[in-house]
This record gives C-alpha cells, structure tokens and sequence, in this order.
C-alpha cells in the first residue's frame, strides 16, 4: 500500500429485505464456509501443523486433495477464500501464544539471563520454535544455526526445551468457529449491476440479485455477513483513502481518558461529555437482560430481540463517540495527541454494577477509532506512561490531593479540575518523550 494511503473498510446495505429463499441459498454458503474453517482448525491448528501454514500452500494443496470442497459442493471462490481465512486466524493464535509465553519468560526470576536469551530466541524463529515442540533436531540456515548452537552450550537445552513444550501445551488454544454468520467473497464470486450486486451461490452458473442502497461499486475482496433474523445483510469493503495533510493542524494536545467524560484536555475542553450516559444505559440494559435470562432458564427465552436491541445500543454508543471524535480533531487542530498508556481497568470491591459498568467501558473501541481518524488526517498519537499521573501536580510534580473531581497541590497550592491536571501531565511527560 502506499505511504500516502491507509486502508479503512466501507460499508453497503441492502435496499430491501431479502427473500427466505435467497437467505437459505447464503446461509448455506457461510455454514460450509465454517465447516471448511473448522476442518483446517482442527487439522493445522496444533503443533503438528507449524511446519506447513507458512505461507500456507501446503495446506492449500492437502485440501485440494481432501475433497472437502467435492463433497460440500462448495465453489472454490468461497472454499479457498475459507482455507486461507482459517490460516490467518491459525497464525493470529500462534503469534498470541508466543507472546503470552515471552510475557511468562521476562518476568520468570527463576531463568538466568542466558536461558531467557535462549527461549526468546526459539520463540522468534519459527523453525526452531517447530523442532523444538515436535521434537525434532534443530536445524537452521548457517547463520542462525551458528548463533542457536553458541546459545545452546551455554545453558540445560532439554529443560528449557521441555518448558517450552509445556508453556504452549498450557497457553496455546485450539480455534473453533461456532457461527455461520457471513463469509468472503473473491472477485469472481459476485458483479455489480442494475444498483445492486449478483452474488455466486452453490448452484451452478447461479446468481442471486440483492438491490443495494447505494451505487458505489468495487472489484476486490469483500466480506458479507448475514442478519438472517432481519433478512439483512452488510458488505465489508476494505478500500485505500489518501491521507489528509492540514497546515493548520499545529496543536500539541494532551487528553485524560475516562468513563464519564470520553477526553478533557490539557486546556480543560471535555469531549464526549455524555458518554457516561450512554455506557450506563447500555451496561445496565446488558446486567437486566442477563438477570431474567438466569431467572428464566426453564422458558429458555429467545435472543433475537436481545441481539437487535443490543445493536441499536452499539449502534447509538459508537455513533456518539466517533462524532465526538470528530468534533476534538476539528475544534483543537492537533499535531500530536498525547494519550496516557494505562493499565487494565482495576476491580472496585464488591461493587458488582461497577464492575459491570468498568467491564462494557469502550476504551479499546474509542482508542481504535482515535488511532483510525489520526492516521487518516496524518496526526501523530504519543502514548505516555500514565503511572502517577492522577496523583502528581501538572505545575510542581509534587503529590496532590483529590477530591470530588478537584485536584489541588499541596506544595505549590495549584487547584484544577482532576482530568485537566491529569490532561496536563499527559501532555507534559510526552513533550518530554518527543
């Protein structure tokens, strides 16, 4: 992609529900899809399958053979698309793993800093990281053999193998996909015409035609998902925008996260005043619902009006917050966002409507959405160490006091709102940082 591009995913609509018919014919694709899907889970998605999902076309050719793709009589513009999707989310598990066991190796005091230098070194070399966990003899190309073999004299080689073989038999899962609610599309699976897109089905030389809202029209790979409830469906379109530049975009802003207001800068301007509103009416419609599920087991109650309400809450919520999102990148004109790097939201005692609540906050879909608008309007975000940060004064940095949303300085006297101090500090530690 070029530089001067990101990728960002529009979305299409049907114009007008969808016939019975036509959704059995899609639904019937999207369930062979995550049978496919599955297969490939539980076939390539252990230890034994490392060696051949990459980049993948081993697998690719096994299927072939299988005669899965016969015996679904699925056609190869969903069943490919199906193999690879399954590969991606094989990879995405492993790179987890590896992660959780590097997490576990640093803070391990009982290794030596050789054996750690040892194991990061066979979690970052997929080979090894393979022959390792199938008990195979490590062989690698000249270079890193050299440097494995110098790491390996120097530390217990089968007790850090078998940690490692242990670690992954504890950490590593194996995928399954329970729900056939959409699927992808290659290029030749689907042609728009007539102010609506032609969709390839199972029968042969086959389409079925859905009327769309609008006439945009695209040629690459897309993504349906299916609401058979509603007999509605949603195109996903990645697509390459060009990066907007503004000479006036000069700002250096520093914003304090939280729950009830979504941003305070460091000028004291709030953004998204109302979110708190919106996440309680939402965390408290979920914590309702959830109460009369448990209550009502014996009647086992549907969950179609569930799943439609709670996505006209999402809807609502996301709505919000990206035009609050909006409205902070025109009104402060940042150059550089300073945001503060925090840890997960903590447990408030026995409080279980604020666990709840801290539960549903949106902070991972607000920081997305922020790193998305930035990257399209070529705006840098600073994340900034965020330990101390409530507690220290923006003016002095020495400790402070804060109470009923106030913050006051007990060296230097400085009183401000809370989030400002903390706003202030945020912008503070990152003008250092930069």
């Amino acid at each position: 992609m070029p530089q001067n591009t990101i990728c960002k995913t529009v979305r299409q609509y049907n114009k007008t529900q969808i016939s019975q018919e036509d959704m059995a014919k899609l639904q019937e694709i999207a369930e062979d899809y995550r049978k496919v899907k599955n297969y490939v889970y539980r076939h390539y998605g252990g230890i034994s399958g490392l060696s051949k999902i990459y980049p993948g076309y081993t697998v690719q050719n096994e299927m072939t053979a299988a005669k899965l793709r016969e015996e679904l009589g699925l056609p190869s513009v969903y069943f490919y698309l199906a193999v690879f999707d399954a590969l991606g989310d094989i990879k995405g598990q492993w790179t987890r793993t590896k992660s959780s066991i590097l997490k576990k190796v640093n803070h391990n005091d009982r290794l030596t800093l050789e054996e750690k230098h040892f194991l990061r070194f066979l979690l970052k070399v997929n080979n090894g990281f393979d022959a390792v966990l199938n008990h195979k003899e490590v062989a690698l190309r000249h270079d890193l053999q050299k440097q494995f073999d110098h790491l390996a004299s120097e530390i217990d080689v089968k007790k850090l193998e078998n940690y490692m073989r242990r670690q992954v038999r504890n950490l590593h899962v194996r995928l399954s996909s329970d729900t056939a609610d959409g699927f992808s599309l290659a290029e030749r699976a689907y042609r728009y015409e007539d102010h609506g897109i032609y969709i390839t089905v199972k029968e042969k030389r086959k389409r079925i035609f859905i009327p769309l809202t609008d006439n945009n029209q695209y040629a690459r790979q897309i993504y349906v998902k299916l609401f058979p409830e509603e007999r509605n469906i949603e195109i996903n379109v990645p697509v390459n925008v060009a990066v907007k530049r503004h000479k006036d975009y000069t700002a250096r802003v520093g914003v304090a996260v939280g729950m009830n207001a979504m941003f305070v800068t460091d000028k004291g301007h709030i953004y998204g005043a109302e979110l708190g509103e919106y996440q309680k009416e939402r965390s408290q419609w979920i914590r309702d619902q959830a109460a009369k599920h448990d209550a009502d087991r014996e009647a086992k109650p549907g969950r179609k009006k569930y799943a439609a309400k709670k996505r006209r809450l999402d809807e609502k919520l996301h709505s919000y917050i990206n035009m609050e999102l909006n409205r902070f990148l025109q009104t402060e004109k940042p150059e550089i966002v300073y945001i503060p790097k925090l840890p997960r939201p903590a447990r408030h005692g026995g409080n279980k409507a604020i666990n709840h609540s801290v539960t549903l906050w949106q902070r991972g879909y607000i920081r997305k959405r922020l790193e998305q608008k930035c990257r399209e309007q070529s705006i840098e975000i600073v994340s900034v160490f965020g330990k101390g940060i409530s507690s220290e004064c923006s003016r002095c940095g020495a400790d402070g006091i804060r109470e009923k949303g106030m913050f006051r300085c007990t060296a230097c006297g400085y009183e401000t709102d809370e989030k400002k101090n903390i706003a202030e500090n945020v912008k503070a530690r990152g003008m250092e940082v930069f």
